[in-house]
């Protein structure tokens, strides 16, 4: 008769099989860290960009740019610490003279927009361009104005510096 081999294997053995599942777990487990890592600088990331500062400091300096461009290279006024700029342009394209002003300023946590008629001096309207300003300085350097804004929501802080030349 044939003798049985008792030495061959059919399977693992316990050993085998609880040190796969603890390489298995630890597998499992630094993927799982990456992940929730990853997620959690998603997160923060796009509240950085999407918070109500972030949008406020794009806000603040499309307004800027757009109001010393129309700017004329004649006549520019600042306040005395530089909490306002007010500057003066054409109302319309075929205008021959100066007869509109704009004047940028915080108030209240708000960069504010004034524009209105010089002749007589009126006031046409007021606009809150954005909130959330804890500090605002303008100045003029050379052909051009500069706004230094400082954004805080509570969460983060953005520092803005514009700087727009004076084109007509």
């Amino acid at each position: 008769m044939a003798q049985k081999n008792l030495n061959v294997r059919r399977g693992f053995t316990i050993t085998e099989l609880v040190i796969t599942m603890i390489i298995a777990a630890i597998v499992m487990l630094s993927i799982g860290m990456v992940l929730s890592d990853s997620q959690k600088a998603w997160t923060r990331m796009h509240r950085t960009v999407f918070s109500e500062a972030a949008t406020d400091t794009y806000v603040a300096r499309q307004a800027f740019d757009s109001v010393i461009r129309r700017a004329s290279r004649e006549k520019i006024l600042l306040g005395e610490d530089g909490a306002w700029i007010e500057i003066y342009c054409y109302q319309d394209k075929d205008s021959t003279e100066i007869d509109h002003y704009i004047r940028l300023f915080e108030s209240n946590g708000s960069l504010k927009i004034e524009h209105g008629d010089l002749e007589p001096r009126t006031t046409l309207s007021v606009w809150t361009v954005c909130n959330n300003v804890t500090h605002c300085v303008f100045k003029k350097v050379g052909r051009s104005a500069q706004m230094i804004l400082t954004l805080d929501d509570g969460n983060q802080t953005f520092n803005v510096v514009s700087s727009a030349v004076l084109h007509n």
